[in-house]
């Protein structure tokens, strides 16, 4: 009879159990926050994909790098943590760069992984060798390389802490695939990452003096025609909260950037959105929170901005503040600084009241603008401009209520008219080309939002050049099921089909079809249909009616075809001196 106290001499035997490179990463990034990921996996990191969703860590797998590098900028945007791109070497990681680089322009936060070559076959012309850490340089702010397993977790650690320090950005990690196959204990791997996550720096924060917060206020109070301009960034920071409470208080009138949209509602009646060249051009004081004064505030020059127009500048970045010379300068974090001014006008409070000559004098040009484009806008024309339906739309966004759906906007005219006639009511609900004009974000940001949001609607209003970038993700949007309509404004081409003059159409292949064209009555709506999604194709107010009270209802992807004027648009939308 066995002795059931007798030991097998198997378990003299046993191994300890070991974790590879793989698991480590995926270990580091759960340990680090990290909840969702997107990529493209093959060699080497596929592992290391399954290893980070079998950790709970959400992996949505896209068709192109590209795309899945404008998700993860747009995720470190919508939520305030890295955006993980995952991608394979050499290749993957070329294209991960303009997800990368698209992160840096808009400082938001972002992190590449890309698996590498061997270290031993490195310069011997090993499998998509590439000198990756070269590669990223110019779009990244920092970058490692885990040459040993034992270094992965401080690696991870870093450039996760890197991208939301100081001004967000991206930031790069290299992870050789023979560092992918190294192995050590699980109780060694623990001890990494504990002593990894206690080394962990905590970001110094600077403080803004009471002295610079008392000049911003006396500055405010003492302008005439004070004006308050905010941005993405201060989208980023959560500062709505505090300018809500800025504006209200003071009375000044406020000017969003395009994706600064609906941190306050844009129907608020302080808005000066429709009066935007009268407020930039008269205000004699401007108070810009998480904005730069790049190309789209018109650098803050003249002949835009008046040549006498004091600055006050919040930003997180002070290379940034130097670059402009504002009159006043305050570094630091958008909420923070605007709690900081709010607190210091408490004790003494003004408010310029809608009496005041300046308030009165954007009120009446913004009601003057909006009536007219209203007028436009009422109008049936048939076959569609882009006034008609982008009314359609924005009714049926607006009756979607709170949470308001998140809108993602891109092309020339259709941008540039959705931006005019699209309504925000709700921070962080609009994404579009950006700081950088970057067309072929669309599908990307669409599933970022999704992801990022998942209790919210998220509509595309996208023309059919900016929809032909990445439009084989209709099928990542099938795949994971996700609450996303795309709305197609199909003018058969660049700006809108064949705008060549008699002088252009010349050479031995004049008879080509024009740089601008695509296909005529090109049938968008089907390619998501290939894959069960639904598809319409509309031309008419009822029809576009119809698709959109459908698929807003039934939050399935879906693909709306919505046949415009090839005629209606302008070249180039509102940059035509640029082109």
């Amino acid at each position: 009879m066995a002795d059931n106290n007798s030991e097998s001499p198997k378990s003299h035997n046993l191994q300890p159990s070991l974790v590879d490179g793989n698991l480590m990463v995926a270990k580091s990034l759960a340990r680090a926050g990290v909840d969702r990921m997107f990529g493209v996996v093959g060699i080497p990191v596929t592992s290391l994909a399954n290893r980070a969703v079998a950790l709970g860590i959400r992996f949505i797998a896209f068709h192109n790098e590209q795309s899945a590098g404008y998700a993860a900028s747009a995720y470190g945007y919508l939520t305030g943590r890295p955006g993980i791109l995952l991608t394979v070497s050499g290749p993957g990681c070329v294209h991960g760069l303009a997800g990368l680089s698209n992160a840096g322009a808009n400082a938001w936060p972002m992190v590449l992984i890309s698996g590498s070559c061997d270290q031993k076959d490195f310069g011997r012309g090993d499998f998509q060798e590439l000198d990756q850490i070269a590669a990223v340089k110019p779009f990244s702010k920092f970058s490692a390389k885990a040459t040993d397993i034992k270094e992965i977790p401080n690696c991870v650690f870093q450039v996760i802490d890197h991208s939301v320090s100081g001004r967000p950005g991206g930031c790069y990690l290299d992870i050789p695939t023979d560092v992918l196959h190294q192995t050590v204990t699980e109780s060694d791997a623990e001890k990494l990452l504990l002593d990894a996550e206690n080394g962990r720096k905590q970001e110094a924060i600077e403080s803004v003096g009471h002295s610079e917060i008392e000049k911003a206020v006396s500055l405010l109070r003492h302008a005439e025609r004070p004006l308050i301009v905010f941005g993405k960034g201060a989208a980023i920071a959560r500062a709505e909260n505090a300018l809500k409470k800025l504006v209200e208080t003071t009375g000044i009138p406020f000017l969003p950037t395009p994706m600064g949209k609906g941190l306050l509602p844009d129907t608020h009646e302080l808005a000066a959105t429709a009066a935007r060249s009268l407020a930039i051009g008269k205000c004699d004081v401007a108070l810009v929170v998480g904005a730069r004064l790049n190309w789209l505030l018109h650098f803050g020059e003249p002949p835009k901005w008046s040549k006498d127009v004091k600055f006050i500048l919040v930003d997180k970045s002070k290379e940034e503040i130097d670059l402009r010379k504002p009159s006043l300068g305050l570094v630091g974090d958008a909420a923070k600084i605007v709690d900081m001014i709010n607190k210091e006008l408490k004790d003494d409070p003004f408010c310029l009241g809608k009496s005041h000559p300046w308030v009165e004098a954007i009120t009446k040009k913004s009601k003057e603008n909006v009536s007219r484009m209203e007028a436009q806008l009422a109008k049936d024309v048939v076959p569609f401009n882009f006034l008609t339906p982008m009314r359609i739309i924005r009714d049926a966004i607006l009756g979607m209520g709170s949470p308001a759906p998140i809108l993602v906007s891109e092309g020339a005219n259709t941008m540039d008219v959705g931006r005019a006639v699209l309504v925000q009511t709700e921070p962080r609900t609009r994404l579009d080309a950006g700081t950088w004009g970057t067309m072929g974000v669309g599908l990307g940001y669409c599933i970022a939002a999704a992801a990022a949001s998942p209790d919210r609607l998220v509509v595309a209003v996208e023309g059919d050049s900016g929809f032909g970038f990445s439009a084989m993700e209709v099928e990542t949007l099938v795949r994971y099921d996700l609450p996303v309509v795309v709305i197609v404004f199909n003018n058969g081409g660049v700006y809108g089909g064949d705008r060549r003059s008699p002088e252009e159409i010349a050479g031995p292949y004049k008879d080509d079809p024009a740089p601008t064209s695509f296909v005529p009555g090109a049938a968008y709506h089907t390619l998501i249909e290939a894959f069960g999604g639904k598809g319409y194709l509309v031309g008419t107010p009822d029809e576009l009616k119809s698709a959109l009270a459908e698929s807003f209802a039934a939050r399935k992807p879906a693909v709306i075809n919505v046949t415009i004027d090839p005629y209606a648009g302008a070249e180039s939308g509102r940059m035509q001196h640029k082109n």
